[in-house]
């Protein structure tokens, strides 16, 4: 490897089970199995593992950490940046390169990948024969790759990183490192124009280029804290060289042009900026090769300089002009950072046929993203039949209610066919024997009653509940006064007994007009039931119950009304099938409306938006379904209105035809016909009768079965809520049955009850009794006292243990055994004696040698160790 140009190092990372934070944040957060991605998971791991060892420069790797940086900013929009999983690196640049970076942080992994993959490139231009000009090509497309990369990098993914950057990945390290890949670039297209014989002024704007991109490079780095100084000083020093080898280029062209004086200056020129870059190498920061470069150029220069000095001074006579009037040299820029496409847009290359392989996780559906869907669905359908259909269906009605005003089409049935049956009746009627409508109905009724009742069972026994506890807490509230029983009562209860008792309310009045609906429905099917029988039978029974007309033959007069009439009654039917048409097709429209992958692309862009604890939730998908119910409902919307507009044009020209009509009508006479147009117009209406209670029906079931839903929800959350009540009044009951504190005996035992001492004065020992007493009322767990409800036992007790932590360190306190007590009522306080700490350790003079049996109090009370408590002495512990 060359050491005139410099390779961006790689980070070390180190192994991780990414899988393991991904299943543990699916098992918690997703309403889903981790199993379900077994593949997943391993992929993710070995897609890791790939990359992380990636630290040659070979061209495979490139391959290897694009995938696995394109998964990464896949499963970017599935999990959080905090996924729980503690990614580990080490810088590449600076000081401090064996000190690791840890962080929970997708995008801190992403940024990691991302530079090595720069690292990559750079290594790879490095490597590359630039000896040759298609190796120099190479070179500087791998440069400016790089160069790309660490752009990216800089302005897509540190700003995201939601944490202070490494300081090998701050924006004065970054900037540094891509102008040093563009001027390394520069320079390949440098030298390649020198090989290819280019021209002097082309090559002199080349080099002035690469030493533009040097300087930048070393001023950015000046600013880096990770930059190392050599490195400093070899962008420094190459700065200067290709600003003397642009200066000794241009002096070359002005050579060829018979710029003789100017050759002169800029060669002058060319020595001092080469003079300036060897002065760098002072400190050994620069390598052998980058010298010995500018010794070369150097000596070349001046041997120039020397030549056209002379020439000049003794042939040509030309002036030669300082420095600030030689024209500032052309730049030719050939290097620009170039970002692969599998970086800027890695999504890309994801698919069953990709670059990268399928896309990970894409089964993965939050929780939330099922409950989003759920509320779309809801409201796209109250949309569609309610706000659409609901209201084209209520058109029908209207027109329906003037058709049968205007008993039509009946009159002209009965004018148009005189004898026998017209042909919708019998088209009618045939739909009515195929959807054999008299049982559909009842079926429908017999279903709607069973929905009902169900619904009622369950809504009655979450009412019963809540009014079993009410009746308690009245009882309980009786019992132990309002001053005691302090709890609210459960319609009050804020948190969930008011929003349930609300509840009640509410389905109760559900419950009440879904009551009343029914009713109607029913009447309505019963005032049309002898009709469906008739059209649901034979045809015999029709042509019974349609006299034939006595009239034959149409008036000649009446012709051109009847003819009238029957066009503006087939405009009204036409529409009316369209609008049949139009509910079928909104209805098909609404069930192939499948949001959940545009959904789950929503939910990855605000898993990407949102701050790293805000977790996704239904209510940040309003603003979606708002445009999505929009752009595919509202021209249905603007339908509706349409529709009614042109239904009222429609029917005022239906009336009008209709009442001219009539007036032919009795003009010509209409005897014999008045019997068979009712008995037409009992069928038609009957069988628009049935139609509207077939919607009913359906409307009836799917009402219910919503019901059901929510009922059930009331029901279980009326469980819970009395559960809860009952716990909380049963322990509120204790409570309130417990004995007053004032009659607690300290010493545990309910057969020995220990009366207060009394003493008139203070005691023996000086200790007044009746202030313990007053301090035993307001402490009650006083830790100087031993417990007293339990015998001594002859293991260290926790309250030892903490006492025993007080003695000096060094110092080993071990418990002593106790015998048992005699006496239980030992275990009570006795003004006249000490207090007793714990296990006082006994000194050697408390126990002779030959035996185990403890000293008695009056022979301890010389001791310089005495676990009795004197007030002229300090407390002493252990």
């Amino acid at each position: 490897m060359q050491s005139n140009i410099l390779a961006v190092p790689f980070r070390k990372g180190t192994q991780l089970s990414l899988s393991s934070a991904i299943r543990q944040y699916i098992s918690t957060k997703y309403d889903q199995h981790p199993d379900m991605f077994r593949q997943d998971l391993e992929v993710i791991d070995a897609l890791r593992r790939d990359a992380v060892n990636v630290r040659e420069p070979h061209p495979s790797g490139v391959a290897r950490l694009q995938a696995y940086a394109g998964q990464l900013v896949w499963i970017g929009g599935k999990f959080p940046i905090d996924i729980g999983a503690d990614f580990t690196w080490y810088p590449a640049l600076g000081y401090n390169t064996e000190r690791p970076i840890v962080h929970n942080n997708l995008k801190f992994e992403l940024a990691n990948i991302l530079y090595n993959l720069a690292a990559l490139y750079s290594q790879l231009a490095i490597s590359s024969n630039r000896s040759s000009t298609d190796g120099l090509k190479t070179a500087a497309s791998y440069f400016t790759q790089s160069a790309g990369v660490l752009k990216h990098l800089k302005t897509d993914v540190i700003p995201e990183l939601r944490t202070t950057p490494p300081e090998d990945m701050d924006e004065h390290t970054l900037d540094s490192l891509i102008q040093l890949q563009l001027a390394q670039a520069q320079e390949c297209f440098w030298q390649k124009a020198v090989m290819d014989g280019y021209k002097d002024a082309s090559i002199a704007k080349l080099a002035a280029k690469v030493s533009d991109l040097y300087n930048e490079a070393g001023e950015a780095a000046m600013r880096s804290e990770a930059i190392s100084s050599s490195w400093i000083h070899h962008m420094s020093a190459k700065h200067h060289h290709f600003a003397a080898a642009a200066q000794y280029r241009a002096a070359c062209d002005c050579l060829e042009k018979r710029k003789y004086g100017e050759e002169v200056a800029r060669l002058r020129d060319a020595v001092a900026c080469v003079t300036e870059g060897l002065r760098e190498s002072r400190g050994g920061y620069l390598h052998k090769i980058v010298v010995d470069d500018l010794n070369g150029l150097k000596r070349k220069v001046e041997e120039d300089l020397k030549r056209a000095e002379r020439d000049n001074d003794v042939i040509y006579l030309n002036p030669v002009p300082p420095k600030p009037e030689l024209k500032i040299l052309d730049r030719a820029t050939m290097a620009a950072p170039r970002i692969p496409p599998q970086v800027s847009k890695p999504l890309d290359y994801l698919g069953e046929k990709g670059e990268f392989g399928p896309p990970l996780f894409t089964k993965l559906v939050p929780y939330s993203v099922h409950i989003a869907v759920s509320i779309y669905e809801e409201r796209r359908d109250r949309l569609v039949n309610q706000n659409i259909i609901g209201e084209l269906e209520t058109l029908n009605e209207r027109l329906h209610e003037v058709l049968s005003s205007l008993n039509l089409p009946g009159s002209l049935q009965a004018f148009e066919k005189p004898l026998g049956l017209p042909g919708t009746l019998v088209q009618h009627a045939e739909e009515i024997r195929q959807a054999d409508a008299l049982h559909r109905l009842q079926r429908s009724f017999a279903d709607i009653d069973k929905l009902r009742a169900a619904d009622l069972a369950v809504f009655e026994e979450g009412r019963n509940l809540l009014q079993a506890e009410e009746e308690e807490d009245a009882q309980l509230r009786r019992k132990y006064g309002t001053d005691r029983w302090l709890r609210p009562e459960s319609r009050s209860e804020p948190d969930q007994g008011a929003k349930l008792w609300k509840q009640v309310t509410d389905a109760e009045g559900w419950f009440a007009n879904s009551e009343s609906s029914d009713g109607v429905v029913r009447d309505k099917f019963h005032s049309i039931e002898p009709m469906l029988a008739i059209l649901a039978g034979q045809d015999r029974g029709l042509l019974d119950f349609v006299p034939s007309s006595r009239r034959t033959e149409i008036p000649e007069t009446l012709k051109p009304a009847i003819g009238r009439l029957r066009s503006a009654y087939n405009n009204v039917t036409r529409l009316e099938g369209r609008r049949r048409r139009k509910a079928e097709a909104l209805r098909e429209k609404a069930r192939s409306d499948d949001i959940k992958s545009d959904i789950l692309a929503e939910a990855a862009r605000l898993e990407r938006t949102h701050a790293v604890a805000t977790a996704i939730v239904p209510a940040h998908f309003e603003e979606f379904f708002e445009k999505r119910l929009d752009s595919l409902y509202e021209s249905d919307l603007e339908l509706v209105q349409a529709e009614a507009s042109e239904q009222e044009k429609l029917i005022t020209e239906l009336i009008r035809v209709n009442r001219e009509f009539e007036s032919q009508k009795k003009v010509v006479g209409d005897k014999g016909n008045r019997e068979r147009e009712q008995a037409l117009q009992k069928l038609e209406n009957a069988y628009y009768k049935y139609k509207e209670l077939v919607s009913n029906t359906e409307a009836g079931r799917k009402f219910y079965n919503d019901l059901s839903r929510i009922i059930g929800g009331f029901r279980d959350g009326a469980r819970n809520f009395v559960t809860e009540r009952r716990r909380e009044a049963r322990m509120l009951e204790d409570e309130l049955n417990m004995p007053p504190l004032n009659n607690l005996n300290l010493g545990g035992q309910q057969g020995h009850v220990q009366q207060p001492l009394q003493p008139t004065g203070p005691s023996s020992n000086g200790w007044d009794a009746a202030g313990y007493q007053g301090q035993q009322q307001q402490q009650p767990h006083n830790p100087f006292l031993p417990p007293p409800t339990q015998p001594r036992q002859q293991v260290q007790s926790p309250l030892e243990a903490q006492i025993q932590s007080w003695a000096p360190a060094g110092e080993t306190v071990a418990p002593q055994p106790q015998p048992p007590r005699a006496n239980p009522m030992q275990g009570v306080w006795n003004p006249g004696v000490g207090i007793k700490f714990a296990n006082t350790p006994p000194s050697s003079s408390a126990t002779p040698s030959g035996g185990g049996r403890p000293v008695n109090s009056a022979q301890q009370d010389n001791r310089q160790v005495s676990g009795t408590w004197d007030r002229n002495s300090a407390i002493r512990f252990g």
